[in-house]
């Protein structure tokens, strides 16, 4: 039997991409609200930190690019080399959607304790440094999740039922898109690095005092 490589355009696979893409909205949802469901001490600390990153940000000397780059960059890679051998044991197939919830719910949290503590300056913040580069890596992680999926389809169908198939042209394509979504991670990785303290440095300047603190 030949192997086709299967398609992972949104037309062959909308359903897919339909159903990670309310996932994630819904993840996002949950991850907003809950900021409403924090302590005062818990909405106190936030304001802090968030108090102490637009303070760095605002001093060039202190940013250290190289190294946000690879921080960065290494977070997406464990991101994306989970659901890529998730997507290979068949059984995990339930944690690979169950991340892609939990990284809606991080960008849903991260914008809602922005804007919750800068109010309409926390809108002009999130779009500098929280939009752009997931613009890259929500796609980017759909596409990893969708092709977790068919690979693992695949497994079932024909390897665990029709006992025939072969594994090595859908491994070797499983494996390559998870190649090319992990180069598009590291652009990502590149504008959270560089691009996006330039921005945010520019913006404290309408952000001069930072996060004011939470009123009891």
């Amino acid at each position: 039997m030949s192997v086709r490589p299967w398609s992972l355009s949104a037309r062959d696979n909308l359903n897919l991409y339909v159903f990670i893409g309310v996932l994630m909205l819904t993840g996002a949802v949950f991850g907003a609200l809950l900021v409403n469901a924090l302590t005062f001490e818990q909405q106190q600390g936030l304001a802090d930190e968030l108090n102490a990153y637009l303070a760095k940000v605002g001093d060039p000397l202190s940013l250290q690019a190289g190294a946000a780059f690879w921080d960065r960059f290494g977070l997406y890679f464990k991101w994306l080399g989970l659901i890529w051998l998730l997507g290979l044991s068949v059984i995990g197939l339930p944690l690979v959607l169950a991340l892609d919830f939990m990284k809606g719910m991080l960008i849903g949290f991260t914008v809602g304790s922005i804007v919750r503590q800068l109010e309409w300056k926390g809108v002009a913040v999130s779009l500098a440094a929280i939009a752009p580069q997931n613009a890259i890596v929500v796609p980017a992680l759909m596409i990893a999740s969708v092709s977790a999926s068919r690979f693992a389809y695949y497994i079932v169908r024909e390897r665990l039922f029709r006992k025939k198939g072969k594994l090595l042209p859908p491994f070797l394509q499983h494996t390559a898109v998870a190649l090319t979504m992990l180069l598009l991670l590291g652009c990502a990785a590149l504008y959270e690095a560089y691009l996006s303290p330039m921005l945010l440095e520019r913006l404290t300047a309408i952000v001069p005092s930072g996060a004011e603190s939470v009123p009891r």
